[in-house]
């Protein structure tokens, strides 16, 4: 909402604006009155919408042409002032004044008018029948305000209205013609209906109205005034409710209702909370919260930010498969104003037999997507109503910042759950085919993946001492001399060559001599293709050599050419020399270090499977 509300008063000269706006700061009518009132501003906390409000009073006696027109320029609304009984000044509001200022407004922003009808104690009739086709003509008169400086009549209620118009305007809600909301609104409306429908059923049920009720207005409704609210909808709309509870229609009509009464206050109320602002476009703001990120900290979502995104896909996972199908999908991102994801994310993240993204594959494209561009979460996270929903501040409280790389080096432990593993190899290594076997695709399933719908990442689950962690594989593109910070940033390097192309190896070397000998990063040499026959890599020493020499793990036999899924336990590995890579050599050489790491990962996956059996059934 503004700040601040501007009021300009213009009109033709005795008709009393200057009266009127000293009758409304001294309540009472004025002896002597100048040809114009200084400025005035009225503080907030004396005011209905508590926004600090400037009066500013145009005198054709005192002001040049000039200065009107900078006035209007500044003016959130205007107040066109005649005097009830004087036809000329009637006259002049649309021969005159309404052109005058429609020259001097924006095309695009035009500034709401009131009409002002001053001196009612002058006469016994009203003006209304002369106003009226005015108010018909021009959309951005709001309304139009009978009154008297003399006897302090609607006086209050003319500023009040005046005010209104710029918190609470009109315009972009209503189209007073078709006599119906406009687009923008009624996809607003849509977006609120949708993230308020808590249980995806079509219908608002007296559960989910009250907790929009409370979330909008800070109060509940009483069941008497919630039934009221139904009957009046059922006596307009044949399809208003449904299973005693408020379909989109009926949420639609009652907003309408609202409008057409003049009380669209109570539909800005319920827009600006859901993050819309004057234009009806979703509020910076409301999308990108401040959030501080020091470097070498990452970005992970935080236990409440996974409880809200697994309501979310409880909620449009119609069939209970665990699985989104393309429909589902839409459904959930129907809040949003673009599909956010394409099917190259079908590709990063686990799926099933059909193609359609798991809950666990829902979960880890959420969690890389705060990893690497946690302003996108942030916007994504709005979309959906996370800060309503959750009843949180802002999506920031859904995000937990991980504490510098270095003071977990220091402390030789670490808090975070997603860690990122760059895999470097030459073109044809096998690299593509090591990330998508991390996902369980063997190399029959990859061969169905298009080309156009690839993708360098692929993101899983990962169990390392009985604790779930996120592992994060990105392919290098592999142009040596092109590698960006991005590419060497990570938590552990994976050096894939090709067993059966003896000049496969030479790359890996070159990028661990060039970029990782001297650096803390965890490098793994993965040797791929190994149900291919191995022949000598033309280098100066064997992969065992080097390894050996660079103080590395021994190279590790990798093939995802199998009628099964992949072996997963290289995966493990990496994790968890992410975790700890302050672990000496010596220990990661053990064959206990990577069994007591593995066994635990067996375990925790067979009980985390059993558990989610167990929550799907309760669900």
């Amino acid at each position: 909402m503004r700040k601040d509300v501007r009021i300009l008063l213009v009109g033709e000269p005795k008709v009393g604006k200057t009266s009127l706006i000293m009758s409304l700061v001294s309540e009472e009518f004025p002896d002597v009155v100048p040809y114009r009132a200084e400025e005035i501003t009225i503080p907030a906390d004396v005011t209905p919408e508590r926004v600090p409000t400037h009066i500013v009073d145009y005198s054709e006696a005192e002001q040049t042409d000039e200065q009107l027109f900078q006035e209007i320029s500044k003016a959130n609304v205007i107040c066109i002032v005649y005097a009830v009984n004087n036809k000329k000044s009637i006259e002049k509001v649309t021969s005159h004044w309404i052109p005058l200022i429609t020259e001097n407004t924006d095309k695009d922003s035009r500034v709401p008018l009131i009409l002002v009808g001053n001196k009612s104690d002058l006469v016994e009739h009203s003006s209304m029948e002369t106003i009226l086709p005015i108010m018909n003509q021009y959309s951005e008169i709001e309304t139009c305000v009978e009154c008297s400086a003399k006897n302090l009549k609607n006086i209050s209620e003319l500023f009040y209205y005046a005010q209104k118009a710029v918190l609470h305007p009109t315009g972009p809600l209503y189209c007073p013609e078709k006599k119906d909301m406009k687009p923008l609104c009624v996809k607003a409306l849509t977006r609120i209906f949708k993230v308020s429908d808590l249980d995806n059923d079509g219908n608002l049920n007296d559960n989910e109205l009250n907790f929009f009720q409370r979330t909008c207005f800070n109060t509940p409704l009483e069941p008497q005034a919630l039934e009221d609210v139904k009957n009046v909808v059922r006596k307009n709309l044949i399809d208003g409710v449904c299973d005693n509870g408020l379909t989109l229609k009926g949420f639609l009509f009652l907003h309408t209702l609202f409008i057409q009464r003049g009380r669209h206050e109570t539909t800005w109320t319920v827009l600006r909370r859901f993050g819309y602002d004057d234009d009806l476009e979703l509020n910076q703001d409301y999308l990108f919260p401040p959030l501080k990120i020091p470097p070498d900290c990452t970005t992970e979502l935080n236990h409440n930010a996974y409880l809200f995104l697994q309501s979310v896909f409880d909620k449009h996972d119609k069939d209970r498969d665990c699985a989104l199908s393309p429909e589902e999908l839409r459904d959930l991102f129907d809040v949003f104003p673009y599909m956010p994801w394409g099917p190259d994310v079908n590709n990063t993240v686990c799926t099933n037999d059909q193609g359609w993204i798991t809950y666990q594959g829902y979960l880890s494209q959420w969690t890389l997507t705060t990893y690497l561009d946690v302003q996108r979460c942030l916007e994504y996270l709005g979309y959906l109503g996370y800060s309503i929903i959750a009843e949180q501040e802002s999506q920031a409280a859904g995000i937990t910042v991980t504490r510098d790389k270095k003071i977990d080096l220091q402390k030789r432990q670490t808090q975070r759950s997603v860690f990122r593993c760059n895999v470097f190899g030459d073109i044809g290594s096998g690299k593509s085919g090591f990330l998508q076997a991390f996902l369980g695709r063997n190399l029959m399933r990859q061969k169905t993946i298009k080309e156009e719908h690839r993708s360098y990442y692929a993101i899983n689950t990962t169990y390392v001492y009985g604790q779930e962690k996120y592992l994060l594989l990105h392919e290098v593109f592999p142009d040596f001399d092109y590698l960006s910070d991005a590419d060497l940033a990570c938590d552990i390097v994976c050096l894939v060559y090709d067993v059966s192309n003896p000049y496969s190896f030479e790359y890996c070397a070159k990028v661990f001599k060039q970029y990782f000998m001297d650096s803390k990063t965890p490098c793994m040499m993965v040797a791929a293709k190994s149900d291919l026959p191995e022949v000598k890599q033309m280098y100066g020493c064997s992969p065992l050599e080097f390894c050996r020499r660079h103080k590395m793990p021994p190279p590790q036999s990798f093939t995802c050419n199998a009628a099964s899924a992949p072996n997963r336990d290289i995966y493990t590995k990496l994790t968890t020399m992410a975790m700890y890579p302050h672990v000496s050599q010596a220990d990661l050489k053990s064959s206990t270090f990577w069994l007591r790491a593995s066994v635990g990962a067996t375990v925790f996956a067979v009980l985390g499977f059993a558990m989610y059996r167990v929550l799907l059934k309760t669900r």
